[in-house]
């Protein structure tokens, strides 16, 4: 059953994801040539406590494991889940996730962007824009009347029609007083399948996009999922609130 939100739980949806997105958007500014994910990691760790927030990634249990790091750091192969870490020192030319997902009173903030580390080549930074783009896309296709498959063929068609391939094995979802609630938002699908979209829901809309195919692996630290060739990934992502008429980004940084 997918959570259908009141007054109440919107108000605290969107406290949560403007922390969410203020520390993205404070921790996007770190990144540059030289700097280790580690470093950006304390980064986000600071500055989510700051908030009077608390990271949802971090103890996050998968079976027996629990997520070590605060934040989601993921270079150039990586897709997601990526570890912060001294050895890895970011290079003119790499490209870098940051997914930042926070808990507040009760309520969950997720949002994700990939940055430009210096100059990138042409490739990787059509990448980027295509990713980007496709996001915008399929959160406009977040309206009652529509289906969730909706969402996922317009990610689809637009991101191969660019060339690139869409990643099948990790999905967007509902998201509310938990991390990943109903329903799942695959990015890629059928039109006209799926959940209906009703007003009041929740999503977390995120095309993950690799610049190879699609297949993907998980490293030995059974956290990093890395694309299976070796090729870049982009990935991108708001929380959405869907109303009576066009979709809400909740996923919007604080003024200064």
């Amino acid at each position: 059953m997918i959570p259908l939100k009141n007054p109440e739980a919107i108000k605290r949806m969107r406290e949560s994801c403007a922390i969410a997105a203020t520390v993205l958007a404070r921790l996007k500014a770190q990144v540059h040539p030289g700097i280790t994910t580690y470093d950006l990691e304390q980064i986000g760790r600071d500055l989510i406590a700051s908030s009077g927030a608390r990271s949802a990634c971090h103890g996050y249990q998968l079976h027996s494991r629990r997520y070590p790091a605060y934040t989601c750091l993921s270079v150039n192969e990586e897709v997601v889940h990526g570890i912060g870490s001294l050895k890895r020192i970011l290079r003119d030319g790499d490209i870098i996730s940051l997914d930042v997902v926070v808990e507040y009173h009760g309520y969950i903030g997720d949002n994700a962007t990939t940055v430009a580390v210096g100059t990138i080549a042409p490739r990787a930074a059509e990448l980027l824009k295509v990713t980007e783009e496709a996001l915008y896309l399929g959160i406009k296709q977040a309206v009652p009347g529509n289906r969730i498959g909706d969402i996922s063929h317009t990610v689809q068609t637009f991101v191969e029609s660019h060339g690139f391939s869409v990643v099948r094995e990790m999905v967007g979802h509902g998201v509310g007083r938990t991390m990943h609630e109903e329903p799942q938002i695959p990015n890629f699908g059928r039109r006209n399948s799926g959940d209906k979209i009703k007003p009041g829901m929740t999503l977390a809309i995120e095309p993950m996009v690799n610049l190879g195919r699609f297949e993907v692996r998980t490293l030995a630290d059974g956290w990093t999922v890395v694309t299976a060739d070796g090729s870049p990934s982009a990935h991108f992502e708001h929380t959405v609130l869907t109303t009576d008429s066009s979709p809400e980004i909740l996923t919007v940084p604080r003024a200064s």
